[in-house]
């Protein structure tokens, strides 16, 4: 058998051999390949989905911290981006990682959306979950949260639940909880936000 690179007699079982680790080299380059995303995503603090103990700013306008005060009972949502309390950093390189609050009469959430709530205040990811289009529409005398894109709509008092429209699944909600009057992240959203292509 001739090497086909130098022209060489090779012995057969030799061919296998360097086929065998072309395969292994090639395979778990792959893997490492596929794992440089996820590697990427998590090295960059500005795309960090949201931590416990985050705090809030408005993703548009002034960089305060989002208080129970600037969400109130009857107005609509606020479009807010997650800030890691201890480097001052903005979780904005992701859209993935915006966030609606909006405040409700405690009585009227379920109880998981409850559970999750601070003071009637609500938190939702800002993706819709069809075809990952921004959430701007707030049907206020209905209190759901309406995509612009396919009419897709959600009810924040449901858990997020979808009440109309093609979305697939529920908008993932985010933990919260006050921390002298701060608006803070407790927890990960429930679920990935954005879409799921198929």
């Amino acid at each position: 058998m001739t090497d086909a690179c130098e022209g060489r007699q090779t012995a057969p079982g030799r061919d296998i051999d360097r086929r065998a680790v072309l395969r292994f080299a090639l395979g778990a380059g792959l893997a490492l390949c596929a794992s440089c995303p996820a590697s990427a995503q998590t090295a960059d603090p500005r795309t960090q989905r949201p931590q416990p103990d985050d705090r809030f700013v408005r993703a548009g306008g002034e960089r305060g911290a989002v208080v129970l005060d600037d969400v109130r009972a009857g107005r609509p949502p606020l479009m807010v981006y997650p800030v890691d309390p201890a480097s001052g950093v903005v979780r904005d390189g992701s859209r993935l990682n915006q966030v609606l609050l909006v405040r409700l009469a405690p009585e009227e959430l379920d109880e998981p959306s409850r559970a999750r709530s601070a003071d009637g205040v609500v938190a939702y990811s800002g993706v819709c979950t069809h075809a990952g289009c921004d959430v701007t529409l707030w049907q206020a005398e209905i209190r759901r949260f309406r995509c612009p894109c396919h009419e897709s709509e959600f009810d924040p008092r449901d858990h997020g639940r979808v009440v109309g429209g093609p979305a697939p699944r529920r908008l993932p909600q985010l933990p919260v909880k006050l921390v002298e009057g701060v608006i803070v992240a407790s927890g990960g959203f429930t679920s990935r936000p954005g879409f799921q292509p198929g």
